[in-house]
């Protein structure tokens, strides 16, 4: 389904109900289920899912009661009846518009030929994450990318850096089999957002021998939202893919806002940087900025502060990376 572009848009009332979803189960047909997709979401849920042959992906917002006639009409898909949910609030809509797409993959891994729906680890509940990563003959592996690390992270875990989930297993070959040598192999626990990075990587170190393998169920924003602050093992704020940037225990809103010039997270610190320009460029990106990338980017800017002032949402302010 496409919207045309326009400048700025109506909100809808706020709060807005916000649900991540994802779920991996075999679609014979994913053109229809696009097509299903679409009519269900209009008129007023926004936000994007993919589908794939592997499964469902995606985080949509709107209204409570439409969110949750979209959900009904996903769960009853076939394999679909245990779809994985996480939900926030929002005070105003975090999408503009509402996009349904076919990918190769609903989390791109390059790797088309994996099976996580059969092959995936054993999920392991957030009440009983913390006792599993405390073990010492456990490695804890996270699964996001450089960037989300650096929001934040769960104490120990070792950080691939990689800069999108297709260099997962790259990583995994040339560093990643090390930590798991020897006589006695360590289990594995493996971490993301929402579940679905760690619960593809799972099945990926299984195709490649590694049998004791779990991965955190509902990933970090369910840890977030159920463990109390002060027994978490969470250290920092997590990224989410969405216009709140980043959030803390309760999924609160986080400190963290997003250049507009790279679309990186930036911290409270690196807002007071002077390389850092509302709406330009950050230290990540500054030096990649010419002079006419700054002007364009200011007078971008300009247009986003008139159209808060008038209650509306410009679309150049709607943009975040992609969860890959």
């Amino acid at each position: 389904m496409r919207e045309a572009g326009c400048p700025s848009v109506s909100l809808p009332p706020s709060p807005a109900r916000v649900a991540a979803l994802y779920r991996f189960a075999a679609i014979a047909d994913c053109a229809a289920v696009r097509d299903h997709l679409e009519a269900l979401c209009r008129p007023d849920v926004r936000g994007t899912l993919l589908v794939a042959d592997e499964g469902l992906n995606g985080t949509i917002a709107g209204p409570e009661a439409s969110v949750e006639r979209v959900l009904d009409g996903i769960r009853a898909l076939p394999g679909f009846a245990t779809l994985d949910v996480k939900f926030a609030e929002a005070a105003t809509l975090p999408f503009h518009r509402m996009k349904v797409r076919i990918k190769s993959e609903i989390v791109t891994m390059g790797q088309p030929d994996l099976d996580p729906a059969l092959n995936a680890g054993i999920y392991v509940a957030p009440a009983d994450w913390n006792a599993l990563i405390r073990d010492p003959d456990v490695v804890v592996i996270d699964t996001r990318n450089d960037y989300e690390a650096a929001v934040g992270a769960f104490e120990g875990a070792v950080q691939p850096n990689t800069r999108g989930f297709r260099d997962f297993p790259d990583w995994f070959q040339a560093e990643g089999r090390a930590l798991l040598d020897g006589p006695n192999p360590p289990r594995v626990a493996m971490y993301c957002t929402g579940g679905i990075r760690c619960e593809k990587a799972t099945a990926f170190l299984k195709a490649e021998g590694v049998q004791d393998v779990f991965h955190l169920q509902g990933g970090i924003l369910r840890y977030l939202e159920t463990t109390p602050e002060a027994d978490s093992l969470w250290q920092g704020e997590c990224f989410v893919f969405d216009e709140r940037v980043a959030v803390g225990h309760g999924l609160t809103p986080g400190s963290h806002s997003l250049c507009r010039g790279c679309r990186m997270p930036v911290s409270p610190a690196g807002r007071a940087s002077p390389r850092y320009v509302e709406g330009v460029a950050c230290d990540r990106c500054a030096d990649r900025r010419t002079e006419a990338d700054r002007v364009r980017y200011l007078e971008r800017a300009k247009q986003v502060a008139i159209a808060d002032h008038r209650g509306l949402t410009h679309i150049g302010a709607v943009q975040t990376p992609s969860e890959d």
